[in-house]
């Protein structure tokens, strides 16, 4: 393994500038892949927030007994996706209308007949709060013969969806695209380390050297340039975070970095791509030499 790790190492100062192009090149594919995860992390988290004000708010039919709604509320809060269950009263609808809209504070308070219809409002668990379960949820409660409208703000709660979906897929296709490079780069490095060695090569055969331990030392040469991509990114990206949340003058203050558990996935993937280049170009080159 010493010799394994040295024959590694020395790889780097037979051609240090292809090597610093290799971890640079995997950095940056690593760092922009990071920085769209950052992006993706937070507008979860910012989502999450958004999401647990996501409600169902289904209209009561007037003159509807109340032991009817009851059942129907009890019922409703036996759903699995549902987490709680608010019935409102016309008149507590009056009360909070009058409350909340200033503006119409005065109108409010002549009214002779109150014109606002009582309503069930239902909160969803968090892992149900997409547009699908909200329709599944929306669908079942107009089953209700006492229901007259159900409303959940649809066109928000799709786009909210498709806002995350959109980030997720865009981070993931520049970031492959910035891997695929660099793996070129780091096949390219590898080639030019075995034509350099190819007479070494030849004379390891000639007393006997296993293919694994000729190929040893090219492989964690790649996973060596994976890690220190990896290590790099998370570097990169961490400037990237510190700079975003202090220039934002506190805006951005509730920005989240990475996990442990993220970092050092970012880290595992810098040197199975470094490593994965190394196998295709190594297995590819040995042949001809």
């Amino acid at each position: 393994m010493r010799l394994l790790t040295r024959e590694a190492v020395l790889a780097f100062r037979r051609a240090p500038l292809l090597s610093a192009l290799s971890v640079t090149t995997i950095a940056f594919s690593l760092f922009t892949l990071g920085l769209f995860g950052l992006v993706a992390l937070n507008l979860r988290e910012a989502l999450r927030g958004i999401e647990e004000r996501v409600e169902i708010v289904a209209f009561v039919l007037h003159g509807t007994p109340a032991e009817t709604v009851t059942l129907a509320t009890q019922d409703i809060a036996a759903f699995p996706e549902v987490q709680r269950v608010n019935y409102v009263s016309e008149d507590e609808a009056l009360e909070r209308a009058r409350r909340e809209l200033v503006e119409f504070r005065d109108a409010y308070r002549d009214l002779q007949v109150n014109p606002l219809p009582a309503s069930i409002e239902v909160r969803l668990r968090e892992g149900h709060r997409d547009a699908g379960s909200v329709e599944r949820v929306a669908e079942r409660l107009r089953g209700f013969d006492f229901v007259e409208d159900v409303r959940f703000g649809r066109e928000w709660v799709q786009k909210l969806d498709h806002l995350r979906n959109i980030t997720g897929v865009v981070g993931g296709a520049i970031g492959l695209a910035f891997a695929a490079v660099a793996m070129v780069i780091i096949g390219v490095t590898i080639r030019i380390t075995l034509l350099q060695r190819a007479r070494e090569i030849a004379v390891m055969r000639l007393v006997g050297a296993t293919k694994w331990f000729i190929r040893g030392p090219f492989l964690l040469e790649g996973a060596l340039k994976g890690l220190f991509g990896g290590a790099l990114s998370l570097l990169l990206c961490y400037g990237g975070y510190l700079l975003f949340r202090d220039s934002s003058e506190g805006t951005l203050a509730g920005l989240v970095f990475f996990t442990p558990a993220h970092m050092l996935l970012i880290v595992v993937f810098g040197v199975l791509l470094g490593l994965g280049a190394s196998v295709l170009s190594v297995g590819r080159q040995l042949r001809n030499v």
